[in-house]
C-alpha cells in the first residue's frame, strides 16, 4: 500500500496555533480575574451558598419609671419556625404541628404565607410554645423535616400599672409591611416593630441590634453544621428608656379613672415632666406582644367603650369653664373690665332673639371677677366678652399653645380647633355667624375642642406664670416650650388668687379637691363642658405647691356631669397620693 504524508498548509497550521493561544489567553485571563482581581466577590457568592446566616433578636430595652422601678420587661418564649425548602411535605408536617401544640392548621398555613421570605431562610409559624409543646415538638422531629424552634426575648409588663396608651405595644411584621418591602430598611418578616405610644417613639433606641448564628447547608439548603471559621454575633441589646412616670402616682391615677371614661394627666409645671397619664378604658398591654388573636382582636375593636383611643393625645373636647381665665386675661390685657365691678346674674343673658344661661339657673346674683371666676359664674362672661375682638381671644389661645401641636416626645398629638375669623367664615360663611358665638367661647364652649395634652401645657403656664417647661415623658427630653405667654405680674397675680379661691372659697366649685393637707396651697378650676352626644364631660385642672414641690393636675371624666361634682373630687385624692408619697419625694431630688 502506497503511504502519503498529511500535508496541511502552513497558514492552516499557524491559524490554529494561533487560536489556540488566544483560546488559552482567555481561558487564563477568565481564571485570572476569578481567582485574583474578582476573589473576594465570588468567595461572597461561594460562602453564600453553603453558609446559612441565621439572624438573633436582641431583647429590647426595658422601660423604667422615674425610680428605676420596671414597667416593661423581657421574658424568653419559643418561636417555632420552619425552612421551607427542607420540608418534606408541608401539608402533613403542618397537620403533625397542629395536633401536638394545639392550633389549627389553617392558623399554621397563614402564618407560613405572611413570613414566608425564600425557601431557605427561616418562616414564623407560632410563638408562645409552652415546655409540654415542645416536648411533643422533639418527640415528632424525625417526622418534622425543616423545623425547629428558637428562644426569642418578648416583652412582659408590670402587674401595678398597664400604661397601655402611654408605653404603646409592639407590632409583628409580615411581608405586607411596608417597611419589610423597603429595601432600605432592615426589618424582614416576623420582626417585632413598635407600633405606638413610647415603644415607637423610641423605637431606633429600643430595638437594639441583630445578631447571627452561621451554619453549613449542602447543595440542597440543608444543615450539615456549623462553621468552625466564623463565629456567631451576639445581639446588641436595645437601651433602656427611663421615663419621668412616677409609678406610684400612676397607679392612684389609673385608680381614680377604673370603671370611667376619661384622661388624667399629672405633671411637673417647672420641667415638664408628667409623671403619670392615663386614658381610660384602657386595655391588657399582653394581648399585643406581637401577635393577637382574631376572637380578641374583635372584642376590642367592638368595645363602644373605644379602649384603643389614646384620649390624652386625641381626644377632643370643650374645655368648658376652665377657659374663663383665659377670657379674663384678655379682658384684662385690654384693660376692658375693672375686677371690682359687679354684674347681675340671674341665671340667663338674652342677647337678641337668643337667651344664653349660667349653670345655675337661679342664678349668682351680683358678682365682681374674683366672684364669677370661684362661682364660676357664666352670666358675668357673657357681657364682658362684648368689650373685646374674636381676634383679641385667639391671640390669647394661640399664645398658649392652643390650636397646634405642643411637640411632647410622642408620636400621635391633634391639633384641636381653635377658630378664628377665617375659621368662622369658612364653615358658616361671612353672614352666618355673629358677635352671640363670642358668647359660646367665652366659656369654652362653641367651635373650640382641645386636648388633654394641651391643657396640660395650659395649666402648667398658669403654675408659672408662662414660664412653663416643654411636656415630655423621658428624661432628657425636655427644653423650652413651644409656647410662651407673656403677660403683667399683675394679670398672673389676679389669676393665681382667684383660682386659689375656686378651691378655698365659701362658694368655690373645686371645694371638692382640697386634701387638707397642712401646708399645701391649691388653685384650680372646674369645668362642665357641653357635648352634644350625651350627658356634659366633667373637668378640674389645677396645681399644688407644698415645700417647694409643684406639680399639676388635669381631669376630664367623659359624659359624667359637674366638674366639681365629679371630677373635683377624684382631684383631691390624686394631691393626697401624691404630696403624702414618699416614692414621690424621693423623685424629685433625682436630677
Amino acid at each position: 500500500m502506497l503511504k502519503a504524508d498529511n500535508q496541511v498548509p502552513r497558514s492552516r497550521y499557524l491559524a490554529f496555533n494561533l487560536l489556540t493561544f488566544v483560546l488559552m489567553a482567555i481561558l487564563l485571563g477568565r481564571f485570572f480575574n476569578l481567582q485574583i482581581l474578582n476573589y473576594d466577590t465570588y468567595r461572597k457568592r461561594a460562602d453564600s451558598n453553603r453558609i446559612r446566616a441565621v439572624s438573633l433578636d436582641a431583647p429590647r430595652g426595658l422601660i423604667l419609671d422615674r425610680n428605676g422601678v420596671i414597667l416593661v420587661d423581657n421574658y424568653p418564649t419559643y418561636v417555632l419556625y420552619c425552612i421551607p425548602g427542607e420540608m418534606e411535605s408541608k401539608e402533613e408536617q403542618f397537620s403533625v404541628i397542629g395536633q401536638n401544640i394545639g392550633l389549627d392548621k389553617s392558623i399554621l398555613v397563614s402564618n407560613y404565607k405572611k413570613y414566608y421570605r425564600t425557601r431557605f431562610l427561616p418562616a414564623k409559624l407560632a410563638k408562645d410554645l409552652s415546655f409540654d409543646e415542645l416536648s411533643r415538638i422533639e418527640e415528632n422531629k424525625l417526622a418534622l423535616p425543616g423545623v425547629f424552634y428558637t428562644q426569642h426575648p418578648e416583652r412582659i409588663y408590670t402587674q401595678k400599672v398597664r400604661a397601655s396608651h402611654l408605653v404603646g405595644y409592639i407590632k409583628d411584621l409580615d411581608n405586607s409591611a411596608k417597611v419589610v418591602a423597603d429595601k432600605q430598611s432592615d426589618y424582614e418578616a416576623g420582626d417585632l416593630i413598635g407600633w405606638v405610644g413610647l415603644e415607637k417613639q423610641y423605637e431606633s433606641s429600643l430595638r437594639g441590634e441583630k445578631g447571627a448564628s452561621f451554619f453549613q447547608v449542602d447543595a440542597f439548603g440543608r444543615e450539615v453544621g456549623q462553621i468552625a471559621e466564623r463565629e456567631d454575633i451576639s445581639p446588641i441589646p436595645g437601651r433602656n428608656l427611663m421615663t419621668t412616670i412616677d409609678i406610684t402616682i400612676q397607679e392612684a391615677l389609673e385608680r381614680e379613672l377604673q370603671g370611667v371614661r376619661g384622661v388624667g394627666i399629672v405633671s411637673i409645671p417647672e420641667t415638664g415632666e408628667i409623671i403619670a397619664c392615663a386614658s381610660s378604658p384602657d386595655y391588657l398591654p399582653e394581648l399585643f406582644r406581637g401577635s393577637m388573636s382574631g376572637i380578641d382582636w374583635s372584642h376590642i375593636v367592638s368595645d363602644t367603650n373605644k379602649p384603643l383611643l389614646n384620649r390624652f393625645a386625641n381626644g377632643l373636647y370643650p374645655p368648658g369653664s376652665t377657659f374663663k381665665m383665659l377670657t379674663t386675661i384678655a379682658l384684662l390685657n385690654k384693660q376692658k373690665i375693672n375686677p371690682s365691678e359687679r354684674i347681675e346674674c340671674t341665671g340667663s343673658y338674652e342677647f337678641g332673639d337668643r337667651f344664653f344661661r349660667c349653670w345655675k339657673e337661679e342664678g349668682h346674683g351680683f358678682v365682681n371677677l374674683e366672684q364669677a371666676i370661684e362661682q364660676s359664674c357664666n352670666v358675668y362672661f357673657y357681657q364682658t366678652v362684648q368689650r373685646i375682638s374674636l381676634k383679641d381671644l385667639w391671640m390669647v389661645w394661640d399664645r398658649f399653645g392652643f390650636g397646634r401641636k405642643t411637640g411632647y416626645d410622642f408620636p400621635i398629638e391633634s391639633k384641636g380647633i381653635i377658630p378664628d375669623r377665617a375659621f368662622m367664615n369658612k364653615r358658616y360663611g361671612r353672614r352666618g355667624w355673629a358677635r352671640g358665638n363670642l358668647l359660646n367661647m367665652a366659656v369654652g364652649q362653641g367651635e373650640i375642642l382641645v386636648t388633654p395634652v394641651q391643657m396640660a401645657m395650659y395649666i402648667n403656664h398658669l403654675a408659672t406664670e408662662g414660664r412653663a417647661g416643654k411636656l415630655h415623658f423621658v428624661k432628657g427630653q425636655g427644653g423650652i416650650s413651644g409656647s410662651s405667654p407673656h403677660y403683667s405680674n399683675s394679670i398672673w397675680e389676679k389669676i393665681s388668687s382667684h383660682m386659689g379661691k375656686v378651691v378655698y372659697g365659701l362658694r368655690g366649685t373645686g371645694k371638692s379637691a382640697n386634701p387638707k393637707i397642712k401646708g399645701l396651697k391649691l388653685a384650680g378650676k372646674t369645668g362642665t363642658s357641653e357635648n352634644p352626644h350625651g350627658e356634659p364631660h366633667a373637668w378640674f385642672i389645677g396645681y399644688g405647691e407644698k415645700d417647694g414641690r409643684k406639680v399639676s393636675l388635669v381631669l376630664l371624666i367623659e359624659n359624667s356631669g359637674h366638674g366639681g361634682e365629679v371630677a373635683a373630687p377624684k382631684a383631691r385624692r390624686i394631691f393626697a397620693q401624691y404630696f403624702n408619697s414618699e416614692s414621690t419625694q424621693m423623685a424629685e431630688k433625682t436630677p
